[in-house]
């Protein structure tokens, strides 16, 4: 007879040993599976070590990085002649940061994040940064350098010879692709400088019969590259000291320089220019020019913050307020009726070829997307040619010669814009609804067919819903770029016809990112603070309707 202890002890003991006999039955497969654990991660490290080193890689990284490095330190020596301490600091660390990545052992996401992110902050940070900055500053036509290059330009620009100016025997010097003017003086000094570089002296230049004719680290033109570069040496002026009122020499024939004095002196103390001529006194009262009394502006002014007076310009000034409200309401209407007409018109020739009734639908497709295979900026020009009013094919050919003014009229060109961009437009809206309309189960059709429901009931309770589950943010992405749809207005009309009452330069089929392109870059003047000003008010705009449409999809959701 046995006692419950001893049957728990037996018990126990029972399955001690059943659990050793299961661990040594498993252990082969465990030491399998550790086998296998264990080639993987030499594997990865053989993966990595080889990402990271070897020989011909090693090279490659040597002559990748070695015209890389070459780039960054011209671009250091640049930045740091301007004086432009901050930038050449962040190119001198991304570069010294890129280079210890890449010649380190691991550290493998990092090689392939670096060339993603640099180009990230180049194309896209900086430039959005920068287009920020340049909204609250005045940069433009005259206004695009800083207040001592406008000093220098201004009396350099008003410059005349002094009649009884000695000779300076000159000899023309080259380093680096800049020229200098190696000047003997009348009292047989030797000097050199160069444009925006005042003479300075030189002690071991090599003398020829009592002229300077070589000076270390520089290299003498002769009269061949003299001639060949006459106009730029012509247009040299190399200033005799740091103060702009003592002159300058130039040369009319690059073997002789004579002193130039300006007709405008700058007084430093009250931050005043004169005309010597005139006796006109120009003023800095902070619009970033010397202004007259009578308003009078000398240009070139420089660069300075202006704040907020971009913006209060775009909305306050009749001459740009008015412009600007007509090409905003008319660049919400191309976007929406782009979308639409190209939308209806795509759906439509979707649902008629999603029929298995119709023969031969690949052909069909196949042709409905040719427009969409083209280059759109190409189309746009073959439409522009074809809608001439006087040579063009639609009216000389299909209307039998008829002038209908369909791109200098105000009114058919925007009518035109719209035709042809729904010509171009429609393939893409085709394309995505062919698809969402074959993603839509045919049971539901089937069962609704049952139920007696119609085929225009079916199309529009069960397939439009669900088809604009798929393609409603693509929609909202075709009205984003539509929005901005700069290649089709610009190669069709160029914005025109011209608002000859707006004091910037728009047109009647201009949409907003066209008139910012020709605010900042056609025309006599270009204003970089306004366009840019302008830019932004067109990023939020675009992204507060983004924003918005996005929200108000998230109901399609629920659908499915």
């Amino acid at each position: 007879m046995t006692t419950p202890t001893r049957d728990r002890d037996t018990a126990a003991d029972t399955a001690r040993a059943g659990q050793a006999d299961s661990a040594a039955q498993t252990s082969p497969g465990d030491a399998k599976d550790g086998g296998r654990r264990a080639k993987r991660a030499v594997r990865a490290a053989r993966m990595a070590d080889a990402a990271s080193g070897g020989l011909k890689v090693l090279l490659v990284k040597i002559i990748a990085l070695g015209l890389i490095d070459a780039l960054a330190l011209y671009s250091i020596l640049v930045l740091v002649q301007s004086a432009q301490w901050i930038p050449a600091l962040i190119v001198l660390a991304v570069t010294g940061y890129a280079n210890w990545i890449y010649f380190s052992r691991g550290h493998l996401p990092a090689k392939y994040l670096i060339p993603g992110l640099v180009f990230l902050f180049v194309f896209q940070i900086f430039a959005a940064g920068y287009t920020g900055y340049v909204a609250f500053t005045n940069y433009g036509t005259g206004h695009n350098a800083d207040k001592d290059s406008a000093i220098n330009s201004l009396m350099l620009s008003a410059q005349e010879r002094v009649p009884d100016s000695p000779a300076y025997d000159l000899t023309i010097v080259e380093q680096l692709g800049e020229y200098s003017f190696l000047v003997t003086g009348p009292d047989g000094n030797v000097a050199i400088g160069g444009d925006e570089r005042p003479l300075e002296p030189v002690a071991n230049a090599e003398m020829s019969g009592g002229q300077a004719v070589a000076v270390p680290g520089h290299t003498t033109l002769g009269f061949a590259d003299i001639v060949a570069n006459q106009q730029v040496i012509a247009d040299m002026a190399v200033p005799l000291s740091d103060d702009p009122n003592d002159g300058a020499l130039r040369t009319p024939d690059g073997s002789s320089a004579y002193v130039y004095l300006s007709k405008l002196v700058y007084d430093e103390q009250a931050d005043t220019m004169t005309d010597t001529r005139t006796g006109v006194v120009y003023s800095d009262i902070g619009t970033g020019a010397f202004v007259a009394e009578d308003g009078t502006e000398l240009r070139p002014g420089w660069q300075i913050w202006v704040g907020f007076d971009n913006f209060v310009r775009a909305f306050a000034e009749e001459s740009i307020r008015a412009p600007f409200f007509s090409v905003l309401a008319w660049t919400f209407v191309f976007a929406f009726f782009s979308v639409a007409t190209t939308f209806v018109m795509g759906l439509f020739l979707a649902v008629v070829f999603n029929d298995p009734r119709m023969k031969s639908k690949k052909y069909y497709r196949l042709i409905m997307i040719l427009p969409y295979a083209f280059p759109g900026f190409l189309s746009a020009l073959v439409w522009a040619g074809m809608m001439n009013q006087e040579f063009g094919f639609i009216n000389v050919v299909l209307l039998g010669g008829a002038d209908i003014p369909w791109l200098t009229n105000e009114w058919l060109a925007k009518v035109s814009i719209l035709l042809v961009n729904l010509w171009l437009g429609f393939p893409y809206m085709f394309l995505i609804s062919t698809g969402a309309l074959q993603a839509i189960p045919g049971e539901l059709e089937e069962a609704a067919r049952v139920d007696g429901a119609s085929a225009w009931q079916v199309f529009r309770s069960i397939k439009l819903p669900l088809l604009f589950v798929a393609v409603a943010p693509l929609l909202i992405a075709s009205f984003a770029y539509n929005f901005n749809n700069f290649s089709l207005i610009y190669m069709l009309t160029g914005g025109g016809p011209r608002d000859a009452t707006a004091s910037v330069n728009v047109g009647a089929t201009d949409i907003l990112i066209t008139m910012v392109y020709k605010v900042a870059f056609v025309g006599s003047t270009a204003d970089y603070g306004l366009a840019s000003a302008f830019s932004i008010i067109i990023f939020l705009l675009v992204g507060t309707i983004s924003v918005i449409a996005f929200r108000r999809t998230k109901a399609l959701e629920e659908l499915n």
